[in-house]
């Protein structure tokens, strides 16, 4: 039983010096000539011009969980799908219905946070803001006009 975690220890032990290795075998015969184009920032090919912290949207980001959530929705069922016939004729299709009542229910559950998604607005691209103002609602238009010009009062 030991002798199963020296192996173990061994092949790790192996794996780190095979990197140690290979990484200071590198950082020594690699050529190093440095010229201020090699030291510049590189992005797709393109010179940066402003700063990396920008406002970035978080609706990019909504999106993409929302996409993860499915993706691995798909993950978990496909196995079930894969099965499903062998089950249809097996035990005369009993097994079958608690599988596909399961799966309903797995699909269901995700289904409403979907709809609960498109009701809150969250997959909306473009917001309607509204701001509440003495009691009443103004457009954004309105609401910029008024800011700007409390700023420029304050200045």
């Amino acid at each position: 039983m030991l002798f199963n975690f020296g192996n173990i220890l061994v092949f790790v032990l192996v794996g780190v010096g095979f990197i140690a290795v290979s990484l200071l075998l590198s950082r020594l015969l690699q050529p190093r000539f440095p010229t201020a184009e090699k030291e510049a920032l590189y992005e797709c090919g393109e010179l940066p011009t402003d700063s990396a912290w920008i406002n970035y949207n978080l609706r990019y980001y909504l999106v993409a969980v929302i996409f993860i959530i499915f993706d691995v929705e798909i993950a978990f069922i496909y196995p079930v799908a894969t099965v499903f016939k062998e089950w249809i004729t097996k035990d005369g299709g009993a097994h079958a219905w608690l599988v596909f009542g399961e799966v309903a229910l797995f699909v269901g559950i995700l289904f409403l946070g979907l709809v609960y998604v498109l009701v809150k607005g969250d997959l909306n691209w473009f917001k309607k803001v509204t701001i509440r103002e003495g009691g009443h609602r103004i457009t954004p238009e309105e609401a910029t006009a008024i800011s700007s010009h409390s700023q420029g009062a304050q200045n």
